[in-house]
C-alpha cells in the first residue's frame, strides 16, 4: 500500500515532522507568552545599553563637536579681525608710499624743469650771440655789396645812356643820377 501524501490545496494542513500542527510560530498563540519575555528581555537590555553606554558616547561626541565648532568659529572671527587689521595696516602704508612716490616724483620733476630751464637759457644765450655774430657779418656783407652795387650801377647807368644817346655820360652825372635814385 501506498503512503498517505500530505495535501497541497489551500487551508489544507500537512502534519509537521515532529507531530506539531505546521504552520509560523509566531502566530501560534500557545508559544506568545515566551516570545513576550523574551522581547521584554532583549528590549530592557537592549535599552539599558543604549541609555547607559551608546547614548553618553553620542551626546558626549555631539557637545565635543559643538565646542569645537564653537572654537573653529571663534578662532575663525579673530583671525578675521586680525586680517581685517592687517590690511587696514597695509592700506595706511600703501597711501604713505604713494604719498612719498608723489612726492619725489615732484621734486624730480621740478628738478628736471629747473635743468631743462638752465640749459634753455644757456642756449639761448648763445643763439643770441651767435644771431648777434651773424647780423655783423650780415652788415658788414651788406656794406660791401652795397659799394659794389653803386659801383655796378654807375656802370650800367653809363652804358644804357650810351646805347640810348650814343654819347658817353661822364663820372660826376652818374654819381649825381645814382644819389638821386
Amino acid at each position: 500500500m501506498q503512503a498517505p501524501t500530505p495535501a497541497t490545496h489551500e487551508g489544507a494542513t500537512a502534519p509537521a515532522p515532529g507531530g506539531g500542527t505546521g504552520g509560523l510560530p509566531q502566530f501560534d498563540l500557545a508559544m506568545w507568552p515566551g516570545q513576550m519575555a523574551w522581547l521584554l528581555i532583549v528590549f530592557v537590555v537592549v535599552l539599558a545599553v543604549m541609555s547607559r553606554i551608546i547614548v553618553p558616547r553620542i551626546g558626549g561626541t555631539i557637545s565635543e563637536r559643538e565646542g569645537k565648532i564653537e572654537g573653529d568659529v571663534a578662532e575663525a572671527w579673530r583671525l578675521k579681525r586680525e586680517a581685517e587689521a592687517q590690511a587696514a595696516a597695509v592700506a595706511a602704508e600703501t597711501a604713505q608710499a604713494r604719498a612719498h612716490a608723489q612726492r619725489v616724483a615732484a621734486e624730480a620733476r621740478a628738478k628736471a624743469q629747473a635743468e631743462v630751464a638752465a640749459k634753455l637759457g644757456a642756449e639761448e644765450t648763445k643763439l643770441a650771440e651767435e644771431a648777434s655774430v651773424a647780423e655783423a657779418r650780415i652788415a658788414k656783407a651788406r656794406d660791401a655789396a652795397m659799394a659794389n652795387v653803386a659801383a655796378i650801377a654807375s656802370e650800367t647807368a653809363g652804358a644804357i645812356v650810351g646805347k640810348l644817346t650814343g654819347r658817353t655820360a661822364t663820372a660826376a652825372e652818374l654819381t649825381t643820377a645814382a644819389k638821386g635814385a
